[in-house]
Parts: C-alpha cells; structure tokens; sequence
C-alpha cells in the first residue's frame, strides 16, 4: 500500500475513533488498535503505543469542550486519578515482558466484559439524588449537570470501591493502551452511580492523564513511532470534537447501544486473532 493512501486510511480511521470515544468515554483505543494490528499488522506494542498518543489526544479534545458545558466533575476525576495514574504506570511494566499474544486475548475479554456490564446495567433508573457516600460528601465529590434546561443534582456512592477499580483501570490502560475508558466509565457509572453522561465526561478527561502516564515507558523502549502517531492523533481530535458537540443532546440508552455493541465485536475479534497468533 502507498504511504499517501495508508496515511489517508489512518486519518480517517483515527476520526471514527475520536468520535466514539469521545460520545461513549473509551478514549479512541479500542478503535485504532484493531485497526492497526487487525487491519495494518502493526506489532501489537506499536499499536499500544500509538493508541496511548491516541488517547491522549481524544481527552485533550473533547475535555475541553465538556467542562465548559458543566457535565465534567473535575473533583471526582482529579480524586481517582491517583489510582489510575499509578495503575497506569504498573500495567505498562508488565506489558514490557508479556507475549503480545496474552495482551491481545485481555483486551478483548476485557472489552467483551466492559460490553456486557453496559448493556445490562439498569442505572439509568436511579435516583441520582438519594443519598450518597459519607465520604463523598466529606471530599466535596457530588455535582450537577445541565439537562434539558434544568440542572440535575447526583450524589456519589461506594467512592473506596470505585477507587480500587481506577487503580484497576489504570493497569489496563497501561498494558493495553485503550486509555482504559471503558472500565473508568463502569466503575462510575455501575459502582459510583453517577449519571451515564458525566462518567463519559469525567472518563474524557481522565483518561489523557492516564495514558501520558503509561506512554512515558513505552517512548522509553521505543515502542511509540511518529509516522504512526501523527495522523491518528489529528484524526482523533478532528473526531473527538465533533463528538463533544453530539454528546449534550444524545440519547443515553442509544449511547449505551452504541458502547456496547462496538466494543463487543472489536473484543471477539482481538480474541480470535490473540488466541490463533495472527497478531
């Protein structure tokens, strides 16, 4: 394939990327390294790597525009950052010394389990606004969000779980590269209870810090090539900022769809690719 074509393919892979992640929280990842390696044959921690650039460059776009709207909780993500961000430097460690095979067999049992607790989660009933956890109230952690016109009031829950599940979050991110998104958006969707459309946003703009976290040690061995990175990053941002514009009036449950449906395919394929060694 030519370089101009090829490059071409990646910019516009990288805009469907951005787009997702940015409506859904996963932070472009999971697109760009199916893409490469499915698609392209990239070795997978090329792929990783680029995918970090990549979602770096997704939060970075779509963060700004969400916490000028007033969804983002800029609290509760500066707060489980400190779980992510040291998971985040673990997983890419391990990453440095396992087969690429096992990497891509986790990502997608990852992913096919982050599909399924989407899709059967039942919170978008809750009430928002019953009490929440002593020590959220305590960290000042509980918002409000414009809906509709009307600012929507929540309070957060099972802060110390959702904690441990960022510290979780964060190993995946560092060992798989998708920014780990998809878990950040569950653990506080599903554990914390807070509302779909500030996960995603609060997710947004955690998971850059995130990923620059865990790229730092795959620029060391080299595993993150510009002529990759470039034109998926601007893809990404040209995708993730349309995306920032759609979020506000989108539907929740189709958004809900939408993660699920995506990222289940992507992990059935990383499996068999994983599990056959075509990766």
């Amino acid at each position: 394939m030519d370089i101009e074509v090829f490059t071409m393919v990646l910019f516009l892979g990288a805009c469907l990327a951005g787009l997702i992640g940015s409506l859904t929280g996963l932070g472009g990842g999971v697109v760009v390294i199916p893409l490469l390696t499915l698609g392209f044959g990239v070795d997978m921690r090329y792929a990783v790597g680029a995918a970090l650039v990549t979602s770096i460059a997704s939060s970075s776009g779509a963060a700004a525009a969400y916490i000028k709207e007033g969804i983002t909780n800029i609290r509760i993500g500066m707060f489980l950052e400190i779980a992510s961000t040291a998971g985040a430097v673990v997983g890419a460690i391990i990453a440095m010394h396992l087969d690429k095979m096992y990497i891509a067999i986790i990502f997608g049992v990852i992913l096919m389990f982050s599909a399924i607790r989407s899709i059967t989660n039942k919170n978008q009933h809750t009430d928002y606004a019953a009490p929440g956890d002593k020590l959220g109230e305590k960290l000042k952690l509980n918002g409000s969000f414009p809906q509709n016109g009307v600012q929507v009031k929540y309070n957060v829950h099972n802060v110390a779980g959702g904690f441990s599940l960022m510290t979780v979050a964060g190993v995946v991110s560092g060992l798989l590269g998708i920014g780990s998104g998809a878990l950040k958006v569950l653990a506080m969707d599903t554990a914390m209870k807070m509302p779909f459309k500030v996960s995603t946003t609060t997710s947004n703009f955690m998971v850059g810090v995130t990923a620059a976290a865990s790229a730092v040690v795959y620029l060391q061995r080299g595993y993150i090539d510009p002529g990759l990175a470039l034109p998926i990053v601007v893809g990404v941002l040209l995708g993730a900022f349309f995306g920032s514009k759609i979020l506000p009036k989108a539907n929740v449950s189709r958004l809900r769809l939408l993660f699920s449906v995506v990222i289940f395919l992507l992990a059935i394929s990383m499996i068999y690719n994983g599990i056959t060694g075509k990766l």
